[in-house]
């Protein structure tokens, strides 16, 4: 019975109206937003490419899982921000006016939207408790395997290349990737490292990226090759000559430690609850705060919407952006003090939506001028000018 009435359409010209228009301006926000955010993870996407010279389709589905991971905030200030407009839009046309005329007002317009509110509601829900920890574990690994475990596995032929962060200087004249394997033989290679402060230069005719069957780690197997530590000048200059040399690139407790997965941001809700700590619980509190935000933002939405057609374009929307940054801002300085034991979990997160559920009181008995009646009632405000003769 509760469902149903929260998901109950009402038929009629006004509803249909004020739904159409919510949709379409929702859909447009979410667009531009969503693609904002996907220009600017697109561009941070080819310079990691280019800087570590790993392949634009190897960075391509991180790009998606941190999409996935943002679309509850993006849905929530959409949502928030088309509430606004539309609402606005209203009032603009002076429609709103002359609904406001016939009795139908701000708890009406909350009503009209409730089923679009509450399926964003599930939605983010779902998301935020499931969807998007799974999505932090699959980018942590990821991006282990990409720029740990296949820092080498990319080699471009014909070309210097920096790795961990300019300590080696590696080339090969040729590079080919077995399809059976995956390993990836080269040929004519030049290593260039140090050894404490000691220059070492290691030459060899063919390589082998493979990774050991018992311990997991990646090495590199250079053949027929010498190494030189130190410079041709140095008279403790070292040179070894090998048929066969075994470089390890990635330890195998390294690619354990991609495994791993011990982030708290990356477990998933049952397991936050089992764990407990500050740490679960701000992390648990601010999953939960997610869906409660777009109730909240909602209600406010309709009350920010509410201008004259006189008043400055955008104006409202301004506030409305305002006031999601403070509110957004306030739960992960909440976040951030939990973690750091400055704020008890009790208090948390949810002092912040008491604080706003407040603030929409106080804003609805205002606008029901329920307030200004109160205060006309005391007697302090109450106080009339005495006539003089």
């Amino acid at each position: 019975m509760f469902f149903k009435k929260i998901f109950s359409f009402q038929n009629n010209i006004i509803s249909r109206y004020l739904i159409w228009n919510l949709l379409l301006v929702l859909t447009s926000i979410t667009f531009i937003i969503v693609l904002m955010v996907f220009g600017n993870q697109f561009v941070l996407t080819v310079q990691e490419s280019v800087e570590h010279g790993i392949p634009f389709k190897e960075l391509m589905p991180i790009v998606s899982l941190n999409m996935l991971r943002d679309i509850p905030i993006i849905l929530s200030l959409s949502l928030f921000l088309s509430i606004i407009v539309s609402i606005s839009q209203l009032y603009k046309n002076s429609e709103a006016v002359v609904m406001n005329s016939i009795g139908i007002g701000d708890k009406n317009f909350i009503d009209l939207i409730k089923p679009i509110v509450f399926i964003s509601f599930i939605v983010v829900f779902i998301l935020s408790i499931y969807l998007v920890p799974w999505a932090k574990q699959q980018k942590s690994i990821t991006e282990d395997k990409t720029f740990n475990a296949s820092e080498f596995s990319f080699i471009t032929e014909g070309k210097f290349e920096k790795f961990k962060n300019g300590e080696i200087i590696f080339y090969a004249s040729e590079s080919e990737i077995s399809k059976n394997s995956g390993d990836q033989d080269m040929e004519e290679i030049f290593i260039y490292s140090s050894n404490n402060g000691k220059p070492i230069i290691v030459l060899a005719s063919e390589a082998t990226k493979y990774v050991d069957s018992e311990s997991k780690s990646i090495y590199l197997r250079l053949k027929r090759g010498v190494r030189y530590e130190g410079l041709p000048s140095d008279v403790n200059i070292n040179i070894l000559d090998f048929d066969q040399y075994d470089l390890e690139i990635v330890s195998g407790e390294v690619k354990k430690a991609i495994l791993n997965v011990s982030k708290i941001e990356e477990r998933t809700s049952i397991d936050l609850i089992k764990v407990g700590g500050f740490l679960a619980n701000a992390e648990l509190q601010w999953r939960i705060s997610q869906p409660i935000s777009i109730l909240l933002l909602s209600v406010l939405g309709v009350f920010l919407g509410k201008t004259s057609p006189r008043s400055g374009k955008g104006f409202n929307l301004l506030i409305g952006i305002v006031f999601f940054m403070l509110y957004n801002n306030a739960l992960l300085v909440a976040k951030s003090a939990i973690e750091n034991d400055q704020l008890s979990p009790l208090i948390g997160m949810w002092s912040i939506h008491l604080l706003l559920l407040l603030i929409l009181i106080i804003f609805y008995q205002f606008r029901q001028g329920k307030v200004t009646y109160f205060i006309d009632k005391i007697q302090l405000f109450n106080i009339k000018e005495k006539s003089h003769v």
